[in-house]
């Protein structure tokens, strides 16, 4: 089984890692000073929980066409980048190959085997142009929510700091020969990697908390635990969340816990700086079409006025903006 790992930052720096120590035929896809560094020493992965710091032979390139066509091409990037590199990945694509991906946000094929009469909807704030439903073709994806929280260091250096969670799942829900496969490989590998029948209602777990607490982190600089307990960005992250709710629900998703739930969890990671707020230090541009503006155009999409949403992405798109960001 050949597996690609195409963006092998953080948290593909870590999949490809534990792969690779677990004697998977796991190739990583990477550029600039992060690529030289593999290329010349290996993958440093340091682990927070478990103490240990080992320097995995890996093998990387820059240039897809270098590995050949892939059995599992596991997507990585930061939703916004990936429009972009999807020509590519070509040559990572055969007949059989299936694309994981492993994207923050609502992904592309969403409404990819959902049925009803949604059913096909093309979402323009993640895939402009349609560039992967055309260039992957939606019948390639298997879904997949990221968990664990990783950072890269230095160049060639992966810090992963908790979680091992990968949750797989269909678009149409059933447990695929390509997914029992894929979640085998990655549990080889000490890594969780459940296969989900309702992989959606996941996604808008971690989504509720993504979609306010990092435009407000980014607008405000506050950590987690601050804006969750401050009664004025609680309270704007809160009216974000139950406007997502109710978009959510309209297309069929179960949430397990409620709001207030939701947002103490996040005030209990304690002093985190969302991976937003990093990126505007950082100079990087920041997920928000993927994390904001694709709830806001389900919203549109199922006649769900959106206020709150709207507001704090009209603040967070011009301060991207007026940095050059967006």
């Amino acid at each position: 089984m050949k597996i690609c790992v195409f963006g092998a930052g953080a948290i593909g720096g870590y999949m490809g890692a534990k792969l690779a120590q677990a004697g998977a035929e796991v190739s990583l896809v990477a550029r600039g000073p992060h690529l030289a560094a593999m290329k010349a020493r290996g993958l440093r992965l340091i682990e927070e929980e478990t103490g240990t710091d080992e320097t995995v032979p890996v093998r990387v390139a820059e240039d897809a066409a270098e590995l050949g066509e892939q059995d599992y091409v596991i997507v990585t990037l930061k939703a916004h980048s990936v429009p972009p590199v999807v020509g590519k990945m070509q040559p990572l694509i055969g007949e059989g190959t299936t694309i994981v991906s492993g994207v923050n946000g609502v992904p592309w094929w969403y409404f990819h085997k959902i049925g009803g009469p949604l059913e096909g909807t093309r979402l323009a704030s993640v895939d402009p142009g349609d560039a992967q439903w055309t260039g992957f073709g939606p019948d390639r994806v298997l879904g997949c929510v990221v968990y664990p929280a990783a950072e890269v260091i230095e160049p060639g250096v992966v810090r992963h700091i908790e979680g091992n969670r990968f949750s797989l799942g269909e678009p149409d829900g059933s447990k695929s020969e390509r997914a029992t496969r894929l979640s085998q490989a990655l549990a080889a590998a000490g890594l969780k990697a459940p296969v989900r029948p309702k992989l959606r209602d996941e996604i808008w777990v971690k989504l509720w908390g993504n979609l306010s607490f990092n435009p407000i982190s980014a607008l405000t600089h506050a950590t987690l635990d601050v804006l969750c307990t401050d009664p004025g960005t609680r309270g704007v992250a809160r009216a974000m969340m139950l406007e997502a709710q109710v978009i959510a629900e309209k297309l069929g998703v179960k949430f397990p816990i409620d709001v207030d739930r939701r947002i103490e969890g996040g005030a209990a990671v304690g002093a985190h700086r969302t991976s937003m707020l990093q990126d505007l230090d950082l100079g990087r541009p920041m997920e928000i079409d993927a994390l904001v503006g694709s709830v806001q155009e389900l919203g549109r999409i199922t006649g769900t006025p959106t206020p709150a949403i709207d507001t704090v992405l009209a603040l967070v798109s011009l301060r991207a903006r007026v940095a050059g960001l967006y």
